[in-house]
C-alpha cells in the first residue's frame, strides 16, 4: 500500500507539473491556432503546393491534419480542467 501512495503522489505531481507547463505554453499555443485560421497558413500551404518553398523546410505546420489534431487535442483536454 505504501508503493501505491507514493506512486499514486507521483503520478498526481506529474500530471500537474505537466498542467503547469502548459498553461506556461498557453499563448504559444494561442498563436500557433491564430496563425492556423488565418490567410498566412493559407498562403503558406498555396506556396507548399506549388513547390516555392525550400526542400528543406520543416513541413509539420503545414500538414492540414496534423495542426489539426494538435489543437484538437488541446481543446479536447481544456474541457477537462
Amino acid at each position: 500500500m505504501e508503493n501505491i501512495l507514493n506512486n499514486t503522489h507521483q503520478k498526481i505531481q506529474d500530471v500537474i507539473n505537466s498542467l503547469e507547463a502548459l498553461k506556461a505554453y498557453q499563448e504559444e499555443i494561442e498563436k500557433l491556432e491564430a496563425y492556423y485560421t488565418s490567410s498566412y497558413w493559407k498562403e503558406d500551404f498555396q506556396l507548399d503546393e506549388e513547390g516555392k518553398l525550400p526542400a528543406d523546410l520543416k513541413r509539420g505546420v503545414l500538414s492540414e491534419d496534423g495542426i489539426s489534431s494538435v489543437l484538437d487535442d488541446y481543446h479536447e483536454l481544456m474541457t477537462f480542467l
